[in-house]
């Protein structure tokens, strides 16, 4: 098996090392990741400039083919999978924090993944909460390993969303939380005086059962399958239903 491992925490990373450490029991690993940190930057690609790859050599990558690139996680999955021919599997992490709920969507470890999957390869992304300065990957990564030989039998699932709290005590099948957050601006200043800001996000709902929030925050791996296709379908079949237009997908023969 030939793995490809991502992330966007960057090259440096030891979540990165760890995920690779762990994948190699599994197969050939080959390792293409931001030069420099590249959270929260989503799904973004880079299509304004050229990119460069290079071989690197890093302590905690030794003996791993590893290269850096100058760009966001899912331009580093695209540029491994045409340099390297399709790989059977993308990795992505282990990211230093959660990625649950609705940060997903901004979440580049798991547009690593992603990237994979809108390429035909099967992606997983890995992350974990981070309480004190660096994870414990001692306790961490055998709950990844683990969570890896469940999911690797179920080539049904393109794309899987995996969180690992410190202290789990087992694993779940769980939805994405959908809780909406209060996304709000803080102003301050910088040492000279300037005006800057921060964007932050607060919860201001309970945790839904079942869901991933309420895995990790109940000490389980969640493992959440996901998909590409965003269609809302019961909306759609609705609207159809209610506003009938010149075509719909429910009538055409290539629909899904």
């Amino acid at each position: 098996m030939r793995i490809l491992i991502s992330n966007d925490d960057g090259i440096y990373s030891p979540g990165l090392a760890a995920l690779a450490r762990m994948a190699s029991a599994y197969g050939e690993v080959r390792i293409v990741a931001p030069d420099v940190e590249q959270s929260s930057k989503s799904h973004s690609i880079t299509s304004s400039r050229p990119l460069n790859i290079r071989r690197t050599q890093v302590p905690l990558l030794d003996g791993f083919e590893a290269y850096r690139v100058d760009g966001t996680p899912a331009d580093c999955v695209a540029l491994g999978v045409s340099r390297w021919g399709k790989p059977d599997l993308v990795l992505s992490g282990v990211n230093l924090g959660p990625n649950l709920g609705n940060g997903i969507w901004h979440s580049g470890t798991l547009a690593a993944a992603k990237q994979a999957a809108l390429h035909g390869v099967r992606g997983i992304a890995f992350s974990t909460p981070v309480p004190d300065d660096e994870p414990k990957f001692d306790r961490v990564m055998p709950w990844a390993r683990k969570a890896l030989e469940i999911l690797l039998p179920h080539a049904q699932l393109p794309l899987v969303n995996v969180n690992i709290p410190e202290n789990a005590r087992g694993l779940a099948w769980t939805c994405q939380s959908f809780r909406h957050y209060d996304g709000y601006v803080v102003p301050g200043t910088d040492p000279l005086g300037r005006q800057h800001y921060w964007f932050s996000v607060r919860p201001i709902e309970e945790v839904e059962p079942g869901s991933d929030r309420w895995a990790v925050e109940n000490h389980f791996v969640s493992l959440t399958p996901l998909r590409l296709d965003l269609t809302d379908e019961a909306r759609l079949e609705e609207v159809e239903k209610l506003t009938p237009l010149d075509a719909s997908c429910a009538a055409s023969e290539t629909a899904r």
